[in-house]
């Protein structure tokens, strides 16, 4: 990636348009390329893995891609770290949603990036739609009201969703910084060390969105 001295990689694993998280990113001043080569991970200043398509087809292709493991090395080094959507949930151990038709791997689950321990489950409710689709609240716990990422953004701010699949209750706590309640509480961002995650789209999210996204770009440049 030549040039690439401070940029931030948005990670390309070929399954949707990752420009609208390109361009928030740009338009509160990152130098931002996008990227489906594992060596420009490798380089990389910050690095971003947007939430598009299901948990196995993404960590196949990561994984083929040579891309897996380049971020759990980036991790182990330091380098900046933001998960949205999918993209979060694959930081954890394992994941419920298959692909149709053949499954790579036996069992019920599909292993994750394992940079955090706990699994990622189905919505499920009688009552409400599923998937989760439209803004809600995302309510801070303690270590909320101090993770970099959440400056300036108030209480309960409201961010875009749009999911099927959430984290489970065997998440640790002491990595929390949001829940949100929909068909179950369940947790919408976390934060160790320089690994940030959010279930909610802030690309999508207005003006609580781009809050965000400035934060990550001023710890990228931390």
């Amino acid at each position: 990636m030549p040039g690439g001295e401070g940029r931030i990689v948005v990670v390309d694993y070929h399954k949707g348009n990752l420009r609208s998280v390109e361009r928030a990113l740009a338009e509160v001043g990152a130098s931002v390329v996008v990227s489906d080569e594992a060596r420009d991970v490798d380089g990389a200043a910050g690095v971003v893995l947007p939430g598009v398509g299901a948990f196995e087809d993404a960590m196949s292709q990561l994984l083929a891609s040579g891309q897996a493991q380049s971020i759990v090395a980036a991790i182990g080094r330091g380098v900046p770290f933001l998960g949205i959507c999918l993209g979060m949930q694959l930081l954890f151990s394992r994941g419920s949603e298959r692909r149709d038709g053949p499954s790579s791997w036996g069992g019920e689950w599909v292993p994750g990036l394992g940079v955090l321990e706990g699994s990622v489950i189905r919505l499920e409710s009688k009552r409400l739609k599923v998937p989760h689709v439209g803004w809600d609240q995302a309510h801070f716990s303690e270590l909320g009201r101090a993770c970099p990422l959440l400056a300036d953004v108030p209480e309960g701010a409201n961010f875009y969703f749009t999911h099927s699949y959430a984290l489970a209750d065997d998440v640790d706590e002491g990595i929390v910084v949001t829940r949100t309640h929909y068909a179950r509480s369940f947790v919408s961002g976390v934060w160790s060390d320089n690994v940030f995650g959010l279930q909610f789209h802030p690309e999508k999210s207005s003006r609580a969105g781009r809050a965000l996204l400035a934060n990550f770009v001023s710890v990228v440049r931390g």
